[in-house]
């Protein structure tokens, strides 16, 4: 086996299933020797904003759909926005650990979270629709609270939302007040819906199954390609204007892939990343062609040619 094999290897032994809820393992603290809870924040501004010196342990990674200079990474410590890829900020005082976030499509105010309370305890389904200043829990789940590791808004359709809790897949409707279990079989690390059709679902396996794919709205699955079949992966992000367009971090490419065909053929992306395995992928949807990567050493890289380039910001 060469190095690189072994850089990727990780992705396929470094996933277990601890109380129904997915962990990566192998995720080292903030590259800064800093965790971002160990800090204390300056004086709060207007806009509910407080410095913060590092983002450590990324859980999710959004654009802000009408200010692109905004970023924000949901954390173990909170949701955290960068401005202008050099000042990072905690977005209001909660400390919470949002292991499930999404953005909503074209509301910049509004996002959805899930997760664990920073004293203990499942959030369950939540929303927010200040900016994440203050979150107001919509609903438990079924069998909740839920702690969804994985979750998904549609972007066509902001009330479908795709949460995975204690082997089952979930779906709502009413954007997160009810749901009802559409699979017990799926075994995701990363979810994504489709950008151009609500029922289209994708989810990123750790178990040898590369991508699979529901076109029945998470109900029935099947491989995505078997290009990326025999390994593990960890995340997929579908281009806003483009759903043929696919990015995705892949053990069996080892490394980032692209596909302009909807994900049936790939090719290998020639970028080491620093050896960081891309846990999330985010497009601008503004811009198309600029999205941003999260590292599992939260190194945060950014793309102008729909993934064909990246340069390291943070």
């Amino acid at each position: 086996m060469n190095k690189t094999s072994k850089n990727y290897i990780w992705i396929a032994v470094a996933v277990i299933v601890i109380g129904g809820g997915i962990m990566l393992l192998l995720r080292p603290v903030s590259r800064y020797g800093v965790n971002s809870s160990d800090t204390t924040p300056n004086s709060p501004s207007a806009n509910n904003l407080y410095p913060e010196q590092s983002i450590s342990h990324g859980h999710g990674l959004a654009v802000d759909v009408n200010d692109p200079s905004k970023v924000y990474v949901a954390t173990h410590y909170g949701l955290f926005v960068l401005i202008n890829e050099k000042d990072i900020f905690r977005v209001g005082k909660s400390k919470d650990d949002y292991m499930g976030f999404s953005p909503h499509p074209t509301e910049a105010n509004v996002f959805f979270s899930s997760g664990h309370f920073n004293r203990g305890g499942n959030i369950g389904f939540q929303k927010s629709e200040d900016g994440g200043v203050t979150w107001q829990k919509i609903s438990s789940g079924v069998n909740g609270p839920v702690d969804f590791h994985a979750m998904a808004v549609s972007p066509v359709n902001s009330n479908v939302v795709y949460g995975w809790y204690q082997g089952n897949l979930q779906r709502s409707s009413d954007q997160g007040k009810t749901w009802e279990i559409v699979n017990r079989d799926l075994l995701p690390v990363y979810l994504a819906v489709d950008t151009a059709d609500e029922n289209i679902v994708y989810a990123a396996t750790p178990k040898g199954q590369g991508i699979l794919v529901s076109r029945d709205g998470g109900r029935s699955w099947v491989s995505l390609s078997k290009e990326l079949e025999g390994g593990a992966v960890s995340t997929i992000a579908i281009q806003p204007k483009n759903a043929q367009v696919i990015l995705t971090f892949s053990e069996k490419l080892g490394g980032l892939g692209k596909s302009i065909d909807g994900g049936f053929a790939w090719k290998k992306v020639n970028e080491k990343f620093n050896g960081e395995t891309i846990l999330h992928i985010a497009f601008d949807k503004s811009s198309p062609n600029v999205a941003y990567a999260l590292g599992y050493e939260n190194g945060l890289y950014k793309t102008t040619d729909t993934g064909d380039t990246w340069n390291k910001i943070l």
